[in-house]
């Protein structure tokens, strides 16, 4: 009975300095907003064969970046419907892109000048989901697990100069893209505070998928892939309606 009315009383706090009114009425629908920031896998977790790995190890061919400035902003919407008292089913929607400039690591042009590439990566997640709110529609705070199935638009590119190790090193200018849609799981995590029109919150989300860029992408790697999986963190704000 104290617990019921330490929830209510959190429930009844976070709505007013939210400003989201009174109760939450039960089975509303809501269309989610969210703001996060999106973290690729690390060298470890990544799929056999990622090219960003292989560029890392390429010895003197190396090219010289971080894992982690693939990391971004991301943008995304969902709605989402309630499928009793305890479910709610997704739809959404999400957005990153990030440019990452590179060098060789173990060469330079004629004239001492490095050598350098834009390596760019652009996902699109759409999401189908389904998840469980512990303490129902009517509570005013909602924690809840979920996951699904996500299917990730991607386009990977490399542009600008590169060596060609098979001819001496020379050094031409080229452009490398690859795209495609790439389907796997999608897991989730998060609590909101859910007034009766407005409901705020965090959430955490992690996806799994690689896609294949083709022979002759221009990494010499037989059979190169480009790891989409990682984690967004992202603060989420929705409108709700009907009853």
């Amino acid at each position: 009975m104290r617990r019921r009315r330490r929830l209510g009383l959190i429930a009844l706090l976070a709505g007013s300095a939210l400003g989201l009114g009174a109760q939450p009425a039960a089975a509303q629908q809501t269309f989610n907003f969210s703001l996060g920031y999106f973290t690729v896998r690390g060298e470890d977790a990544r799929v056999e064969g990622d090219i960003l790995n292989e560029h890392l190890g390429a010895g003197n061919a190396a090219l010289v970046f971080e894992m982690s400035d693939f990391n971004t902003a991301a943008v995304g919407a969902e709605w989402l419907v309630p499928l009793g008292q305890f479910l709610e089913a997704g739809a959404g929607i999400g957005f990153s892109r990030r440019t990452v400039p590179s060098v060789y690591e173990g060469f330079t042009d004629t004239d001492g000048s490095e050598i350098e590439q834009d390596l760019r990566l652009r996902r699109v997640p759409i999401d189908l989901t389904i998840r469980v709110l512990p303490l129902g529609q009517g509570s005013g705070v909602q924690p809840y697990l979920g996951g699904g199935l996500s299917v990730i638009n991607w386009r990977y590119s490399e542009s600008g100069e590169f060596v060609d190790f098979s001819r001496r090193n020379a050094i031409f200018r080229e452009q490398f893209v690859a795209s495609g849609s790439e389907t796997g799981p999608v897991i989730l995590g998060g609590i909101r505070f859910a007034g009766d029109s407005l409901s705020a919150g965090g959430e955490v989300r992690y996806h799994s998928a690689s896609g294949d860029l083709g022979t002759g992408f221009g990494s010499g790697i037989a059979d190169p892939k480009i790891d989409l999986g990682g984690w967004t963190y992202q603060f989420t704000i929705g409108v709700r309606f009907g009853r």
